[in-house]
């Protein structure tokens, strides 16, 4: 495993984003820190500069084995695993189980990643998925992203539609009244992005998408070297090595029922996104990708622009 991913676990069977390691119950989230090696504590230790303590920064520590995750300022109040996810519990009652956990970069970015009911978009069935991190490098806090899980072909729906958001933060807070609330709130814009999305498919495989059509995507995606004059062979190579794998993408059995659609086109998109793989493999490149799930893809972001 890639020395980005420290430490992990999921259930039953390898996660959609390829890493883990087997569990057979899903847990509570206080098992599932544990589990997932995340019971540890990040402690604020002082900064020194040649023997001289930095009075305005602090350290964030982590308590097992010293590692920094970052330098922040004295008023940066360290929000713990545990703390961070307490409140998840609260959706075990709406069924919803953990699948699985993790930390990124050093400890810097940890995760509980939790599934949703199953429903079915446009006759495929669609698992939606929480994705809870939580930073403690100072440049986030809490924040959940809503990861939908396209079965047949393992393909993630992230897409940034209008009138509904895939990624919010988690306000944090102790009193389990609180926690409730924050638990309906997550589950109300959970459910609000999947009717939308339900929405947006339906108007997108409405829509013809011819060759020509696709033809035209694939170049706007997958640009020729911006220096025609001088091109670099390595990379005008690299780049019909990509456009090809775009074209293998939409002749995919699962998207038989979608051909010569916008919603098609848009698939194809997503299922080269997230399994071709890249052309200079780094040792972190999965763990790359998945942040992406996560986060966002340009590439998938660009493609639905370009279609909308």
């Amino acid at each position: 495993m890639a020395h980005e991913v420290e430490t992990m676990f999921y259930v039953r069977e390898v996660p959609w984003h390829g890493l883990g390691t087997r569990v057979e119950e899903a847990p509570d989230s206080e098992q599932a820190l544990v589990l997932a090696g995340l019971a540890w504590a990040v402690e604020q230790r002082p900064v020194f500069v040649d023997g001289n303590e930095v009075e305005e920064y602090v350290a964030n520590v982590r308590s097992t084995d010293g590692r920094v995750l970052g330098i922040v300022g004295r008023r940066y109040r360290v929000l713990q695993n545990r703390e961070a996810f307490a409140f998840t519990d609260a959706l075990l009652g709406e069924g919803v189980r953990y699948e699985t956990a993790g930390a990124l970069n050093g400890g810097r970015r940890v995760w509980l990643l939790a599934r949703l009911d199953p429903t079915q978009i446009l006759g495929d069935e669609v698992v939606p998925y929480l994705v809870f991190t939580n930073n403690h490098d100072g440049t986030a806090a809490v924040k959940a992203a809503l990861t939908p899980v396209r079965v047949v072909c393992q393909n993630t729906l992230n897409l940034a539609l209008q009138g509904a958001n895939r990624i919010w933060s988690v306000r944090h807070t102790l009193s389990i009244h609180d926690r409730l609330d924050e638990a309906a709130r997550t589950l109300g814009l959970a459910r609000r992005y999947m009717e939308r999305l339900d929405e947006f498919a339906r108007h997108m495989v409405a829509q013809p998408f011819e060759d020509s059509d696709w033809q035209g995507l694939v170049e706007k995606l997958i640009p020729m070297p911006e220096n025609p004059k001088k091109p670099d062979g390595v990379a005008v190579e690299h780049v019909f090595q990509r456009r090809q794998a775009l074209h293998e993408a939409l002749q995919a059995v699962d998207l038989e029922p979608f051909r010569k659609t916008k919603w098609g086109a848009l698939q194809a998109v997503v299922d080269f996104a997230q399994h071709f793989p890249p052309i200079r493999k780094t040792e972190t490149w999965r763990e790359r990708r998945f942040e992406r799930t996560i986060d966002g893809d340009p590439l998938i972001d660009k493609a639905l622009a370009l279609l909308t």
